[in-house]
């Protein structure tokens, strides 16, 4: 039967999984998968698995029981192997990955920034600061024929709006980055300019947040920065 993964710890983790279930309905029973200084949480795989609420909620129960109790490399949902064979040769073949990997994150959560801005803000920074964009502005307000113009005018924008958006967001995680492990950087989401997340010691939990909150507060209104955590550190796995 296939077997689905949940997390990865070193050998020695205390692994408390009482009162802990798995995905699946009913709920599969917990288990673990060992190779040389390694352990693996696991549980049989459901048939056709989907992402519902009573499945995530499982999956990421049982990576918060283990972080509590020591560093552990949460897997992503959904994440399945042939049988329990399988995941023993992958914790062989990737051992020495895995035990780097697990002394990185020992002590450490995740936190997911996402920043926006104001687009009618920005696109007034954009013409006042750019003598090039207001001609073509005017242009095309006194000459609605002026198709040249008007595409000219949208390509300029746009880069500008993208070449700002790329500095504001190299700032912010330059800025923040003193105040955790690493930091990784995703794609942008469709309302979200910068996709950013921090590797944070827990003890330092409290001060990362309150630096994020300064460094919204000193960008203004204009901005909307929306923090997620602490989180599993799926990011750095």
């Amino acid at each position: 039967m296939p077997t689905y993964v949940y997390a990865i710890t070193e050998a020695g983790h205390p692994l408390r999984l009482d009162g802990i279930e798995g995905v699946g309905d009913p709920a599969a029973e917990l288990r673990t998968v060992r190779a040389e200084g390694l352990s693996a949480v696991v549980s049989d795989a459901p048939p056709h698995l989907r992402a519902k609420r009573r499945d995530l909620a499982a999956h990421q129960n049982v990576q918060e029981r283990l972080l509590a109790d020591g560093a552990a490399l949460p897997m992503r949902f959904g994440l399945v192997g042939a049988d329990d064979d399988q995941v023993a040769a992958a914790l062989e073949e990737q051992r020495d990955t895995y035990t780097e990997r697990l002394k990185e994150v020992g002590g450490c959560v995740e936190y997911n920034l996402k920043v926006a801005r104001d687009e009618d803000d920005l696109l007034r920074d954009i013409v006042a600061e750019s003598a090039e964009i207001q001609r073509l502005n005017d242009r095309t307000r006194q000459d609605p024929g002026a198709h040249h113009d008007r595409m000219a005018l949208g390509e300029l924008v746009s880069r500008e709006v993208q070449a700002r958006q790329d500095r504001t967001g190299t700032d912010v995680v330059a800025r923040l980055a003193p105040a955790a492990e690493r930091t990784a950087v995703a794609d942008p989401t469709k309302n979200h300019f910068l996709n950013v997340s921090f590797l944070v010691r827990r003890e330092k939990a409290g001060a990362f947040s309150a630096a994020v909150h300064e460094e919204a507060g000193q960008r203004g209104d204009a901005y909307t920065f929306t923090l997620n955590g602490p989180l599993p550190p799926y990011s750095f796995v």
